[in-house]
């Protein structure tokens, strides 16, 4: 099988995370995956994606030394998939990065191959999982809500609506894939 790179993005309160685990626990052998760790300016909290934290100043180090095929800035942190977090590509493996929206065109730029995956749910569901997670001030949420208003994924993107149970979403997502794989 012929690695692939999966570009996943969507809005914050899609349940990307949620959906990227549920489909690693869900994914037959035959589609062999690597599901890339981020670098991310923000500490490891409970029940948080498992990521490599680091301080700001050693986020722009790595910059400067070229560590990472993708980086960006988004809600006031920095994030970043260093190449060697590709490298399973080489021996056939997919590679799923979890991207951002506004990173997207630069992501094509770097590999028009992308197979993008846009995760995405209605602006109730949305504004629900946004206030209940308590980070943001309903302002803050507000401002977010609007911005996936506005976005619209490429036309040939996968797009994976994640409004009711997680298995119905994941197992849209791995029907995606499995028809990719062939």
């Amino acid at each position: 099988m012929k690695g692939r790179l999966v570009y996943v993005m969507g809005p914050s309160g899609a349940g990307k995370d949620s959906l990227l685990a549920w489909l690693m626990d869900h994914l037959p052998q035959r589609i062999p995956v690597h599901l890339a760790r981020r670098t991310i300016t923000r500490p490891v909290r409970p029940g948080d994606e498992q990521h490599h934290s680091v301080h700001a100043h050693a986020f722009e180090q790595l910059c400067e030394a070229q560590a990472f095929a993708f980086d960006w800035e988004a809600n006031g942190l920095r994030y970043g998939v260093r190449h060697d977090e590709l490298s399973p590509l080489h021996g056939g493996k997919w590679v799923i990065v979890n991207g951002s929206r506004a990173y997207l065109p630069q992501a094509l730029l770097k590999f028009p191959q992308l197979t993008v995956v846009h995760v995405t749910a209605s602006i109730e569901v949305l504004r629900r999982r946004l206030l209940a997670r308590g980070r943001e001030t309903p302002e803050m949420v507000d401002v977010r809500v609007r911005r996936a208003l506005v976005f619209r994924p490429p036309a040939d993107a996968i797009v994976i609506r994640n409004d009711g149970e997680l298995a119905e979403a994941g197992a849209q997502l791995l029907n995606a894939f499995e028809g990719l794989g062939r």
